[in-house]
């Protein structure tokens, strides 16, 4: 799984609006009250170790994760600098609501933020079969030489 390269300075200018989506869906940078509930639903959605890498988003100030909600539900998440600066990911959207341009939104919410703090360039960490969305949002490149990366020595083995 090899990681892939943004340029932040390159994001896409017609990123926002390129894929209307349901209006009742609000995506937010999640806040500290949130945080049990948005950790629990990581840890049921995309597991341990994802949520391990969100509770820690929790302790940067300003949080480093956004959430999508309707209502008081969850739909997904998106984290940055969890596992190391400069870092996107984990990421998830419910199966329910993908494909309705909520996991764009909350990448571009990341990596706007990621820019907006300095960022010239992030990483996606570990990309699996996402690759084509990636490149199509964000005009993300394969880091050669980039395997097995970060990740290749956690306790639950690669991600």
């Amino acid at each position: 799984m090899p990681d892939m390269l943004v340029k932040l300075y390159d994001l896409p200018e017609d990123a926002q609006t390129a894929c209307p989506r349901d209006e009742s869906v609000q995506i937010r940078r999640a806040m500290a009250p949130d945080k049990f509930r948005v950790v629990e639903w990581v840890k049921e959605h995309s597991g341990i170790s994802a949520a391990g890498e969100c509770d820690v988003c929790f302790s940067h100030t300003p949080v480093s994760m956004y959430i999508a909600v309707r209502g008081r539900e969850i739909l997904g998440y998106a984290c940055y600098d969890a596992t190391a600066p400069d870092f996107f990911g984990p990421t998830r959207v419910s199966v329910e609501e993908q494909g309705k341009g909520i996991g764009r939104e909350l990448l571009l919410a990341c990596l706007e933020s990621m820019r907006e703090e300095g960022y010239a360039y992030a990483v996606i960490g570990s990309v699996e079969g996402a690759r084509p969305f990636y490149e199509k949002c964000v005009n993300a490149v394969e880091i050669p030489d980039s395997r097995p990366g970060i990740y290749q020595n956690f306790l639950g083995g690669r991600p």
